[in-house]
């Protein structure tokens, strides 16, 4: 069972509407090849995912949503 509180978060960019959702960290499975993955913010967009960034539970929500806009612009915009 998820010992983080999984979090969503809308960011309009540019006159369009975006959605992040935070992912908890996971372990690697060396048997299995798979590595592992950081606490992370990821886009959502048309069933995929994208990383944007590393999560941090305690990071202001006026400073994240910059920085989650500033990647938009660096990576969706460009």
């Amino acid at each position: 069972m998820s010992k983080v509180k999984t979090e969503q978060r809308r960011v309009t960019c540019r006159g369009r509407s975006f959605h992040f959702v935070s992912y908890e960290a996971e372990p690697g499975n060396p048997a299995k090849s798979k590595p592992a993955i950081m606490a992370a913010w990821f886009l959502m967009s048309a069933g995929k995912r994208w990383f944007v960034l590393p999560h941090d539970p305690s990071q202001d929500p006026l400073e994240l949503d910059q920085q989650l806009t500033q990647w938009l612009e660096q990576s969706v915009f460009c």
